[in-house]
């Protein structure tokens, strides 16, 4: 692991400082995680691998309709 000094303003250094001591963590370990999740490191591509086929239909030319196929239900709940 590489150590790098950064330079913060006051309110975020405060809020950075408060977030570290609310989970009892070191705040190195608390900014690492943000900037994990800002880069988003070591997630892939959050939308592969979701929806079905059958290989029959091209995902890059009809991404829209398998999605809007695939997700309407989820999206019907969630407008309820």
């Amino acid at each position: 692991m590489q150590r790098t000094t950064l330079s913060l303003p006051d309110d975020v250094a405060a809020a950075l400082k408060r977030e570290a001591q609310r989970r009892r963590q070191p705040v190195s370990k608390v900014a690492r995680e943000a900037i994990e999740r800002h880069l988003e490191l070591g997630r892939g591509l959050p939308f592969v691998g979701l929806g079905r086929s059958d290989g029959s239909e091209s995902i890059a030319e009809n991404d829209e309709a398998i999605l809007a196929r695939e997700w309407s239900q989820w999206i019907d709940h969630r407008g309820s």
